[in-house]
């Protein structure tokens, strides 16, 4: 299908955009990963389509005070390739890697995916296990909040009309602290059917600091707060893992499509949890 007609705009500065975004019906376009498809399937149909891609300031990646700072528009092969990310936060950019293929790496991007808040996306369990935060700015004014207030439902988050990310900040990572990020993928999307975010840090032989993070299981990501309590002054062992990771789907409303019924989704969650948490625990110094 075709879209339908709109007008296309490409600002070169934040302001110009945002005054832009700023009118009733007008949708802001990053990598166009997924507003695209959606428009030639008729599913969005913005009037005004406000193209980021040539506003330098929303593309980079930068230390701040022990943090990372990551502009919207900076693609998820820009954070996977980061020297800085790689060394600083590795979790995140081993979770881009995961993402889709080299093509849609190269083109889409970290605030398109997280504005999108696709279910099966990879950034959010990491964000979640990372305690990362986002910054949103409109015409008007500019907020920072936890990422886990971002994520509201299936496709919804907490932003506003006229607002878009700016910018996503994530602690750097001690060096004592083991990730991975382990999912079980469609193949054909490379969406994740289940994708878990796995940080973990011992100290005296036990685990003292845990954080889980999910994606592809329930309508929204979230936070394992049950797995994470279940290890945490445990010493780490195989049946500890096991056992926390048998968890990680109660109380979940779980996903059911034509790839994965609810019932093996919450089964896959458990055994993903555990490969990501073995993995992480491995890395730990």
């Amino acid at each position: 299908m075709i879209a339908q007609n709109f007008e296309y705009s490409a600002p070169t500065n934040l302001k110009e955009a945002l005054g832009m975004l700023a009118a009733e019906n007008a949708k802001a376009l990053a990598g166009g990963m997924s507003l695209i498809p959606a428009m030639k399937l008729r599913l969005s149909a913005p009037e005004q389509l406000v193209d980021l891609g040539r506003i330098a300031e929303l593309n980079y990646i930068r230390e701040d005070g022990g943090t990372l700072r990551i502009g919207a528009t900076t693609t998820h092969y820009q954070v996977e390739s980061s020297p800085l990310v790689r060394s600083k936060c590795p979790l995140l950019a081993e979770g881009a890697g995961h993402i889709g293929d080299i093509q849609v790496r190269n083109m889409g991007t970290i605030g398109g995916s997280v504005a999108h808040a696709d279910p099966a996306a990879d950034y959010p369990a990491s964000l979640l296990a990372l305690e990362a935060k986002i910054v949103l700015v409109s015409a008007k004014s500019q907020r920072e909040m936890p990422i886990a207030e971002f994520f509201v439902d299936t496709f919804t988050t907490a932003l506003e009309p006229g607002e878009i990310v700016r910018e996503l900040v994530v602690p750097i990572e001690e060096q004592s602290t083991g990730t991975s990020y382990q999912k079980m993928l469609q193949p054909a999307s490379g969406f994740a059917i289940v994708g878990i975010a796995a940080r973990v840090r011992k100290s005296g032989g036990k685990i003292a600091m845990a954080r889980v993070g999910v994606t592809g299981l329930s309508g929204k990501p979230y936070r394992a707060a049950n797995v994470e309590k279940a290890l945490e002054g445990m010493a780490g062992t195989p049946a500890d893992i096991q056992k926390a990771a048998a968890v990680v789907a109660d109380g979940v409303d779980a996903n059911s499509d034509l790839h994965a019924s609810a019932k093996y989704r919450a089964h896959l969650a458990s055994i993903y949890t555990g490969r990501a948490l073995t993995v992480a625990l491995s890395r730990t110094a």
